[in-house]
């Protein structure tokens, strides 16, 4: 892997073990600023494990990896101030509203409190739940609980998002709104680092790597994985590279 100036996720060789267990075996890429990069696998590929080394929630075994210019061994804490993260289930609180959720995350990313209230309105105006401000987010429809979740995440103004099952559960036009937000926030220079389960999604990013049982197995734009997995299959689609990746079938 040759590093370049303009990466802002780096990791060399990174393994982690859960005793004899190897979760993450000895993976190396690296993701640039203002890319949508996809990071896909199937359940229990290593994927979820890599993501919480790389938000400094867990301490690899080795290897080496920086994050928004951190090392993730020694600097866990500066990389969560400098990332958002968004998780596959809705983690915000029910019982308050849109507003006090925004309100309690500032807290929680030490935003100077003479900022909250420009920060807030951005966020709102942003996700488009001004009108909806004030009704307890469990109220709100699974979409409008996305954007709030988004909102939450990108409230800091983060140089890099990580976003784990975006759209699990939501329908298929806040699936494409949702993503168009996401092209919108590479334009402006931030990093977004998705996982995904709906191919069609992973389209929208411009790289992408699969793992699976811990190995890196294919790296490279939707196109070139196809090529790489499928060949002899001019019709073939990033679903069927995915399950020739993941399980060895041929398209």
């Amino acid at each position: 892997m040759t590093p370049s100036n303009d990466d802002v996720i780096r990791v060399n060789e990174l393994e982690k073990r859960f005793g004899l267990f190897v979760a993450v075996d000895k993976i190396s890429f690296s993701v640039k600023k203002g890319e949508i990069f996809g990071f896909l696998g199937s359940n229990g590929s290593g994927k979820s494990t890599t993501i919480r080394m790389l938000c400094g929630i867990i301490t690899p075994t080795s290897g080496q990896g920086v994050v928004a210019g951190h090392d993730i061994f020694k600097e866990s804490e500066a990389i969560k101030q400098s990332i958002g993260y968004m998780s596959q289930k809705f983690s915000l609180y029910e019982d308050l509203n849109p507003y006090e959720n925004l309100r309690f995350y500032l807290g929680i990313y030490t935003v100077p409190q003479e900022q909250w209230e420009e920060r807030i309105t951005w966020v709102l105006n942003m996700t488009q739940l001004q009108d909806v401000r004030h009704r307890q987010t469990r109220e709100l429809p699974p979409g409008w609980r996305q954007r709030l979740a988004l909102g939450c995440a990108l409230l800091h103004r983060p140089d890099i998002l990580f976003l784990d099952e975006p759209t699990s559960g939501v329908d298929p036009i806040t699936r494409r709104n949702f993503w168009r937000f996401i092209g919108q926030l590479a334009t402006e220079g931030i990093t977004v680092f998705v996982t995904t389960h709906y191919m069609d999604e992973a389209r929208h990013c411009g790289r992408i790597v699969m793992i699976n049982e811990g190995k890196i197995v294919a790296t490279g734009s939707p196109a070139e994985i196809i090529h790489q997995a499928c060949p002899e299959n001019p019709d073939a689609d990033l679903n069927d590279a995915f399950v020739t990746l993941m399980t060895g079938k041929t398209c």
